[in-house]
């Protein structure tokens, strides 16, 4: 019997439809695609209107840093270009695919590398979430109706449990597809919630 070890620690996150509990031992946050092809610093493939804007980048930090500061694990996505396949990928060169400057991952942080719009895909994502025994994945980044929704959607078919943070992502195409996505997660797949409502929870406040 290990006398004083902890074993869990829950904290309540204010989120729609309803509140959320998560074991922060049991949570990873999920930073995707926060690259610099989508903040207009890449090569001439990245987006005529960057998806990564300064205000984004402040929300998603802040993630970060709340979630290092609680034990919370980060993990960066990456899309990458697959030379031996077609598709509509913005990735023309490995400056395209680097995280950007501010977002810089630390020492502890776990950086994987995509070339489908889920992170699941093809990946050791899942893999590597399983032996953490993570279960609650916290959502940031770009673009929140394809790579955001495509990686949380799988995570939910591999019973892990999404939510997605509305303000910490950027959609591409009109106002409504960001209101589709948010639908769609807080009705048949997980939560969705606030920046100031998930570093809220993870600081003790």
């Amino acid at each position: 019997m290990n006398v004083g070890r902890t074993t869990e620690r829950l904290v309540k996150i204010e989120a729609r439809p309803d509140w959320v509990e998560i074991d922060l031992l049991k949570t990873a946050l999920i930073v995707v695609d926060m690259q610099n092809a989508f903040a207009g610093r890449g090569g001439s493939s990245g987006p005529a209107a960057p998806s990564i804007t300064g205000e984004l980048i402040g929300r998603v930090k802040g993630l970060i840093e709340a979630s290092r500061a609680a034990g919370v694990k980060v993990v960066y996505l990456t899309m990458m270009k697959d030379p031996e396949r077609k598709s509509k990928s913005l990735i023309s060169s490995v400056g395209d695919t680097r995280i950007i400057e501010e977002l810089t991952p630390s020492s502890g942080d776990i950086v994987i590398e995509k070339s489908w719009y889920s992170g699941f895909r093809e990946t050791p994502l899942d893999s590597t979430l399983r032996e953490s025994r993570l279960e609650h994945l916290v959502f940031a980044g770009v673009v929140t109706n394809v790579c955001v929704e495509s990686t949380l959607r799988d995570s939910y078919f591999l019973d892990y449990l999404p939510i997605l943070v509305s303000d910490a992502t950027n959609n591409a195409g009109p106002s409504f597809t960001q209101a589709a996505t948010e639908w769609n997660v807080q009705e048949p797949f997980g939560w969705v919630t606030t920046t100031e409502h998930v570093i809220r929870a993870l600081v003790g406040r």
